[in-house]
This record gives structure tokens, C-alpha cells and sequence, in this order.
């Protein structure tokens, strides 16, 4: 059984999703993939939302860089492969989707790599915001390049010292 919650965050209205007290999912109410299905039941009080949210206020707070949540990701094995490379990357570094193709195990395959990167169905804390293109440019992100430069910039001062906490205007999605 699929459960559901929404909770805010610096970067807007989130949707969580869970099976079997594991996260499932984490979209930005906004984006495409973000539906409620059928049969799913809504537990604002399930303990993995309520780990999900802690967890999100503790690093826009620049408490916290990484995250310790029980994840359930479901895909083929190249997509599981790049998710478990892109969440290995840490926090304040980028890699390219060439770089990331290489780590998962197929270098020959970047567009399959970016493809699986757009599929990843826990944004922010398996942190795809981390890849970038070939040239460093800000590319493709579920929740808008908006929230990318938003993450990796705050991500870019706290790692360099700064003493700063997500932010993000309203005005930023437009």
C-alpha cells in the first residue's frame, strides 16, 4: 500500500510518497510526475514523513548535508545504478552526466544516463541537482532550474564556510 503526504519546504509544497515506512517518492507539487493515485492513503503522521521533513528543515537550516532516510527505489538496473551513483555524489560538489555515466557503469550510455536522471523518483535527497552538463551549464531538472541554482548555490556558500540557510522567492519560479 502507497502513502501519501504533503509537507512545505524553502523550495515550496512537497508531495512524499511511502511503502512499507521506506520514502518512495519526494516531488515538488508542481512538477509533472507529482499525482496522487487512486487506492493511495494520505498519513501526515506516518514516521517516515515526519524523518522526511525533519530532515529537509535540518539542511535548509545548513545543519545537515546529508540525508539518513530508509529509501525504496524502484527501477530498472541502470536506472538504480545511476540513482545510487547520483546519491553518492556530496554535498557542494556537481559532476557532469558524462562523469555520472562513468560511475554507473556505462560510460557509452550519457543520454540513457540523463534519461534515468530525469526519472529519478527522489529529487533533492537522492541529489540529481548535482548533475550538470559538459560544460558546467545548469540543465534539466523536475523541479526547474530555478530550484537547482537555488540548491546549488546554497549548497556552493555553506560548503565554502558561509553561515546561510535556504531561501527561495516565490518570484525565483517564474
Amino acid at each position: 500500500m502507497t502513502s501519501y503526504a504533503s509537507i512545505e519546504s524553502p523550495l515550496g509544497t512537497l508531495l512524499l510518497t511511502s511503502r512499507d515506512e521506506k520514502l518512495t517518492g519526494l516531488y515538488f507539487a508542481d512538477q509533472r510526475h507529482a499525482w496522487i493515485a487512486p487506492g493511495w492513503i494520505e498519513r501526515e503522521d506516518e514516521d517516515i514523513f515526519i524523518q522526511t521533513a525533519r530532515q529537509i528543515e535540518e539542511y535548509a537550516a545548513g545543519e545537515r548535508t546529508e540525508f539518513d532516510l530508509p529509501l525504496s527505489l524502484a527501477g530498472t538496473p541502470l536506472q538504480t545504478a545511476v540513482w545510487r551513483a547520483i546519491a553518492a555524489i556530496p554535498f557542494g560538489r556537481t559532476i557532469t552526466y558524462g562523469e555520472l555515466a562513468q560511475r554507473a557503469s556505462s560510460p557509452r550510455a550519457v543520454r540513457a544516463v540523463g534519461t534515468a536522471t530525469g526519472a529519478n523518483p527522489i529529487s533533492w535527497i537522492v541529489p540529481c541537482h548535482r548533475v550538470v552538463g559538459k560544460s558546467g551549464a545548469l540543465t534539466g531538472y523536475a523541479g526547474g532550474l530555478p530550484r537547482k541554482r537555488a540548491l546549488l548555490e546554497f549548497e556552493a556558500a555553506k560548503s565554502a564556510g558561509h553561515d546561510v540557510q535556504l531561501a527561495f522567492g516565490v518570484k525565483e519560479l517564474a
